[in-house]
């Protein structure tokens, strides 16, 4: 039997790349970074550096690997302190240009990988689904449980 997956919403989350507040710069471990960082749809990356020198720069597989500065998809760079919103469940690449991607120059690029945003499986009893709330953070969830509550209380003291 699968057990099916309930969809909730969440907060998005704002990852500092690199893990600081000026961290986009040369000689940061971006793949160790990434590894330790979960994305899901709806989060922002925040690079901030310095626009002078360095710039971000969302380019394809081919284009990270390769440090190719040139038919980039999207030149995310405006002024130094710049965010961009995670809209897709799919991979994702950055580099810097102006000769920083390479290892030889500090290997300024990073790849993140977005993931769709699922809960924790509903419990099952006895082949029937349980409504739960999931956190005391689902107020809307628990402000139309008190309704509910209410209503029937109600009712059964007006019948």
């Amino acid at each position: 039997m699968v057990t099916p997956e309930k969809t909730e919403s969440r907060e998005p989350v704002l990852h500092r790349v690199g893990g600081g507040r000026f961290s986009w710069k040369p000689n940061v471990n971006f793949t160790d970074w990434s590894i330790h960082e979960q994305f899901f749809v709806g989060d922002w990356l925040y690079f901030g550096f310095n626009r002078q020198l360095y710039s971000v720069l969302q380019v394809n597989q081919t284009s990270y690997d390769n440090c190719i500065e040139q038919d980039f998809i999207k030149n995310i760079t405006k002024g130094g302190r710049d965010v961009f919103n995670l809209t897709m469940a799919k991979p994702y690449y950055f580099i810097s240009g102006r000769g920083y991607c390479s290892n030889s120059n500090g290997g300024m690029k990073v790849a993140i990988n977005v993931q769709d945003y699922v809960s924790a499986p509903l419990p099952v009893t006895n082949g029937s689904f349980i409504n739960t709330v999931s956190s005391a953070s689902d107020f809307p969830g628990k402000l139309n449980l008190f309704v509910l509550a209410a209503a029937f209380i109600n009712a059964c003291f007006l019948l």
